[in-house]
């Protein structure tokens, strides 16, 4: 399930551009904390223990890091596209989580995970398939790692994401500002495609507001959140366009502030039987490097 040519994902750019926020990213990810949050309570109605769970996007480890400490025994392998968002994920781990390999670092693609087939019991994912514009690819991968009766939970941003910002520069331009989003509906289709069963979707609504336009643009360029799409402008925005959409974003404006809505996805569901995976793919990370120090090699 692939989007338009014009709203497929350069994902070199995305990697450039996570790498550059890497830094400042805990400093404005308000919303990216609060949709994780969330979306672990989610585990407190799953009767899992996992061995082994994958963070997919995994950023400066928040989720990896709850994990951890949720599950006393299970081992974390942090996926991230971005070397930097590791790095500082690595760092806050500690030594001690990292000598006991209760936390291991990957830097991989959702769609090409490094990782042996039928090895995790769980994968997480908080606001990363947005990214991903490939769905099916992406649950046939996340399919092929997980061991059958796996768990994936993930959070993605669905089509109101940004509808202000969208609406103003379409009043500006025909260039493409900002990407496109999946249907709740659409993500839970490809999740049947690729072979799970029962998956268990809904959405919700959060709504941030500004004193300008200019502020909703700094924070996403601050998360890293830049314009990835293949139609993305190529040349500078004029001045003329840059204030049609800043005049169109006022007719927005309430109480005084400018809104930008995020539409949230979750979703859940179960990994496919054994007769239903398919292996395949490049394995770069052996499955020793995820078992505990002293014990024998399956």
């Amino acid at each position: 399930m692939s989007e338009a040519p014009e709203f497929a994902i350069d994902r070199h750019r995305v990697r450039q551009a996570f790498d550059r926020a890497a830094a400042d990213y805990d400093r404005v990810a308000v919303l990216q904390r609060e949709v994780g949050v969330r979306l672990l309570e989610r585990l407190c109605y799953v009767r899992l223990q996992p061995d082994l769970a994958i963070d997919i996007g995994a950023g400066t480890g928040q989720i990896s890091r709850t994990l951890t400490q949720r599950y006393k025994k299970v081992r974390v392998v942090a996926v991230d596209i971005a070397p930097n968002m590791l790095r500082i994920a690595r760092r806050r781990a500690g030594p001690l989580v990292r000598l006991r390999q209760r936390q291991v670092f990957v830097c991989g693609d959702a769609a090409r995970l490094p990782l042996p087939g039928r090895s995790a019991d769980m994968i997480l994912s908080n606001l990363t398939l947005q990214w991903c514009d490939d769905l099916d690819r992406v649950f046939a991968e996340f399919g092929r790692v997980l061991r059958p009766g796996g768990l994936v939970l993930f959070s993605t941003f669905g089509p109101d994401t940004l509808k202000e910002l969208r609406e103003s520069w379409s009043a500006a331009d025909r260039a493409v500002h900002v990407g496109a989003f999946i249907d709740m509906h659409d993500v839970g289709d490809a999740l049947l495609r690729a072979g799970f069963s029962d998956p268990v979707m809904d959405a919700e609504r959060f709504t941030l507001t500004y004193p300008d336009a200019y502020g909703v643009m700094r924070e996403l360029k601050a998360l890293g959140a830049h314009n990835a799409t293949a139609g993305r402008p190529r040349s500078l925005t004029g001045k003329g366009r840059l204030r049609a959409m800043l005049r169109a974003y006022e007719g927005h404006r309430r109480d005084g502030v400018l809104p930008a809505t995020y539409e949230v996805v979750y979703g859940l569901a179960w990994a496919p039987a054994a007769d239903n995976i398919r292996e395949g793919g490049v394995v770069k990370v052996p499955l020793s490097v995820l078992k505990r120090p002293g014990e024998k090699k399956s």
